[in-house]
């Protein structure tokens, strides 16, 4: 009788140690557990398209009317298109689709990757849920021609076990009607530090949302009104009412590194940043701007603000990647706290759709204080009008040619970083030629 006991001890052990290493192993960066629907219900556990059963979909719990959609099925005159791999499911009316996620670390920020792309209603909107918080990605607006939009959202876990919820919260005539969902991602994200090289927080932007490789061509939405914990752009805020795109080298041009953002939608697309700062102590904000070779053609321009500081930066566009432009914004912070934003001039369309949203990219941002110390000198390089070219020397900006606005008595300007001098009279706005 002493074996069987033995036998179902090593057995209950074997299962604790499987466990205890599944949890060791945490959350892996990719793909959730058929993200991407390839796998799907059996045939007797479909109506047509509809799901039977809450469990027919592997490695996802069902709820409400969803539908396992075949790519090229048609709706109507419509066909639906499916971004990755032959398979997708859509969410009627209050459906949803969950999974259960573990070996999370409490305290740590997760992000969730998405693709989803609207069939039926106008104002159609999705609920992510995780950890007991939730938040509402609105499909007003699609930013790409072919219909899919990639979206991203983050959380902070609160325990190693982690339910993801995706729901439709939309009731329309048709209890069918509602987005389609494919290629579902997570990445464990690594907060931010800032440095006394650079007080803005992930201002290289690598530091950001899941891109599946080869698959997320459209880059990763960062929806509007996200704020705090829910960023899946660590330091940044979309503090505006349409979203901006997070994109990669592997299918944009990007002016440094591997990741950028691309302002969209014009005055109605930004990325804000609160940073510390010393009240009356000097400081420069220092950004790159580029397309991203997206057929992004004409005048792009980026407005910059730092405090109660700002500037214009004009690009031209030939929607090929091209030679990314530095500016620089000098500024004196007014508080403790100064608020760092960016936006996109005007909206832009994709000259290859005419429809696809697009806008300048914005990479390589950095704040450092100047010290009001030595005098500065200028060092004149060129003028027109009363505009001059002058190269910066003995200080933060050394080397760095800026536009600024004086009349000088010679041809070496002095700069002390003041609006007025004996022989300059120097606008704050400055910016690269």
């Amino acid at each position: 009788m002493a074996l069987p006991a033995m036998a179902s001890g090593s057995v209950l052990l074997l299962l604790l140690c499987a466990t205890c290493c599944r949890l060791a192993l945490g959350i892996t960066d990719g793909l959730l557990a058929n993200g991407n629907f390839e796998r799907g219900p059996q045939a007797s556990q479909l109506r047509g398209t509809q799901v039977v059963g809450a469990s027919s979909v592997p490695s996802w719990r069902t709820s409400g009317f969803v539908e396992y959609i075949p790519s090229g099925r048609k709706q109507g005159d419509m066909v639906l298109v499916v971004p990755e791999g032959a398979y997708a499911v859509r969410l009627g009316n209050e459906a949803s689709i969950s999974q259960r996620l573990r070996g999370a670390v409490p305290g740590a920020r997760y992000s969730l990757t998405f693709s989803a792309a609207r069939t039926c209603a106008q104002a159609e909107a999705l609920n992510v849920t995780a950890s007991g918080q939730s938040g509402v990605l609105a499909m007003q607006t699609m930013y790409s021609c072919n219909g899919w939009d990639s979206y991203a959202w983050a959380w902070v876990a609160t325990a190693d076990e982690v339910e993801v919820v995706i729901h439709n919260p939309g009731v329309t005539e048709d209890p069918a009607c509602g987005p389609l969902i494919d290629s579902v991602a997570i990445k464990t994200l690594t907060p931010p530090r800032r440095t006394n090289k650079n007080l803005v927080k992930n201002g290289d932007f690598e530091e950001g949302p899941y891109i599946i490789p080869g698959t997320t061509k459209w880059g990763v939405l960062i929806p509007s009104r996200t704020v705090d914990d829910h960023s899946p752009l660590p330091g940044w805020m979309v503090d505006s009412l349409k979203a901006v795109k997070y994109i990669d080298s592997d299918h944009f041009a990007v002016p440094r590194g591997r990741r950028a953002v691309e302002l969209l939608a014009g005055r109605e697309s930004a990325i804000a940043q609160v940073i510390r700062t010393v009240k009356g102590k000097q400081y420069a904000l220092s950004f790159t701007v580029g397309d991203a070779s997206n057929a992004c053609r004409g005048s792009l321009m980026v407005e910059a603000y730092a405090g109660r500081e700002s500037t214009k930066v004009a690009y031209e566009s030939a929607g090929k990647g091209g030679a990314a432009k530095r500016a620089v914004l000098l500024f004196r912070a007014a508080s403790a706290r100064t608020r760092v934003v960016f936006f996109s001039s005007f909206y832009s369309t994709r000259s290859d759709d005419m429809s696809s949203l697009c806008g300048p990219v914005i990479d390589d941002v950095a704040v450092v204080s100047v010290r009001p110390s030595a005098p500065r000198r200028l060092e004149l390089v060129g003028r027109t009008g009363d505009r001059l070219r002058a190269r910066a020397t003995g200080h933060a900006l050394h080397g760095v040619v800026v536009v600024v606005a004086c009349v000088c008595k010679t041809e070496i300007c002095t700069l002390l970083l003041l609006p007025c001098l004996d022989n300059v009279s120097l606008l704050r706005r400055t910016t690269i030629l």
